[in-house]
Parts: C-alpha cells; structure tokens; sequence
C-alpha cells in the first residue's frame, strides 16, 4: 500500500511539474513575443496628444513591448494607420474624425473613449457677465473691435469660425495666426479687462492660465467633442494584451490639462506621465487586466 501511494505522489508530482513547465515556456513565448514587436504611435502636433500617448508607451514598455513615436498630421497618421505602420493613436477627435474612420473603414478601429468633457467654441472673458452665447455678440461687435481672434486660415476651425460668423450675422472678420498668436493677443486684451473673444478648446492650458470661458453656440456649428484611441485593425490578433489594455484606456481630462501645463512649464513628458503612473497604479491595473 505504501508504495502505491508513493507512486501514485511521484506520479502526480510530475504531472505538476510539467504542467508548471509548460505554463512557464507559455510565459517565457509570449515575453520572448513581445520583446520582438514593435508598436508604433502616431504623434500629432497638439498639446492633447502628448501625456496619453507618453503614459501609454510606458505603461506597453513596462508590459514588455518595445515602442516608438512617429510624428506627422493627422491625415498622414489616418493612412499610417491603414496600412499598418502605425498602430495606435490616442487623440482622435470625434465627430470632426470620422470621415477617416469612415474613409479607411475596416483597416482601422475606433478602440476607446480616451475622455469626454472637450470642448471647443468661441471664448470670452468670465467678466464679460452679459456674453454667455454667441447671439450676445451680436449688437456689440464694436466692444471687439469688429474681431474674432482665430488659428490658422485653412484649418477646420477657421472654417467653422467664418461660416459662423455668416450665419449669425455678425459684423465680425476672423483675424487668424498661431495658437500661440491667438492666445498672447486674448490675454494681452484680458490683462487690460478688455473685451475680446476668440477660439478656444478643452483640453488646453489655455483654460489654467485665463479666466475665460466657452459661450454657448445656438446654431450648433460647434460640436461637442469626445476624444477617442484608434488602432489599426491587426492589432487585436497581433498584440492582444496590447490591445486589451488599450481598448480599456480612459484619463480624466483635469488630469490631463494639468499634465500639459507641468509640459508647458518645462517638465520632462516623460517624467510627467511616469509620475501619473505612480499616482494612478490602481487604474492602470485595472486598464492592463490585472
């Protein structure tokens, strides 16, 4: 009896141990897998970009993925994105997107809801108590010296901006430059308690250095936007755990503003981001599956 029972223990033990040995090669396969890959983010020239796009290539890097950043225009990482060069892009504006998604439908994948509470519209003064809609302007254009200080001439925005400008009938011109132009004049007027109204967003510091905010547009040629991560449509078979975590990615967007404006204030992003990985281990566990 004894020794069918000792048998039986050795038996079982190496059953065990070559279930432990086969979990193991499983593990060391898929690290091995991971270390040969490569996961490439399209990097817009936009402040929201930066922090999610760094907090997420350190949190894929801590997961054992090797990852690299290719700037360039959104247009061009919408193509990337279709043909697989690029994999991941974390700051995609909706609706104002979704003609890519609708251009490149099936090479890409709209992943996640990054975070909601974005903004975008003409901004004023909180001062200015009497301006809450874009229709207060009207009647008063010469508080402002005819202007709606806008971005560049040819972007969406500025288009959107003239066409409003039509159709409230404002007697108002665009004056358009940089968004740092744009920004430096809207304080210079709101220094000097001045009236001014020009283009503004959220996220953006824009809303931590100025006391302004967005006024109400009736006509509705503003959307209120959410920002979303897209992938290329690979991923999901290619980098699973990759896209898993992704696909459960979201940041609340004070965070976010206050991560631009520590980046702004000449912190390292890459400091910045590891420092909100810290401060948020419980949600990245939560994002990554653990």
């Amino acid at each position: 009896m004894r020794k069918f029972l000792f048998g039986l223990m050795t038996v079982l033990l190496v059953v065990v141990l070559a279930a432990c040995s086969s979990e193991d090669k499983k593990n060391d396969e898929k690290s091995s897998a991971k270390k040969d890959q490569t996961i490439t983010f399209g990097v817009t020239p936009w402040t929201s970009t930066v922090p999610p796009t760094k907090i997420a290539r350190l949190i894929l890097e801590d997961m054992g993925y090797k990852v690299k950043e290719t700037n360039a225009d959104v247009s061009s990482i919408y193509i990337g994105l279709s043909r697989g060069d690029i994999n991941v892009y974390m700051d995609s504006w909706m609706p104002s997107h979704e003609v890519h998604l609708e251009k490149y439908k099936g090479k890409v994948e709209d992943t996640a809801i990054s975070f909601s509470g974005a903004a975008s519209g003409l901004v004023v003064p909180t001062y200015m108590e009497d301006i809450n809609s874009i229709e207060d302007l009207k009647g008063k254009e010469d508080l402002f010296n005819n202007e709606i200080y806008g971005v560049e001439a040819g972007g969406n925005a500025a288009k959107i901006i003239d066409s409003l400008i039509e159709g409230y009938g404002l007697d108002m011109k665009q004056v358009n430059s940089s968004e740092g132009g744009m920004i430096a004049q809207g304080r210079r007027q709101i220094e000097q308690k001045k009236p001014v109204v020009f283009y503004g967003w959220r996220p953006h510091t824009m809303f931590n250095k100025m006391d302004i905010k967005v006024i109400e547009d009736p006509k509705g040629y503003f959307s209120i936007p959410d920002i979303h991560v897209i992938t290329n449509a690979g991923l999901k078979e290619e980098a699973p755990e990759a896209y898993e975590f992704l696909s459960n990615w979201s940041i609340d967007i004070d965070d976010l503003e206050a991560m631009i404006v520590a980046i702004e204030d000449g912190a390292e992003p890459e400091d910045v981001a590891r420092e909100w990985i810290d401060n948020n281990q419980d949600k990245v566990n939560e994002m990554i599956g653990k």
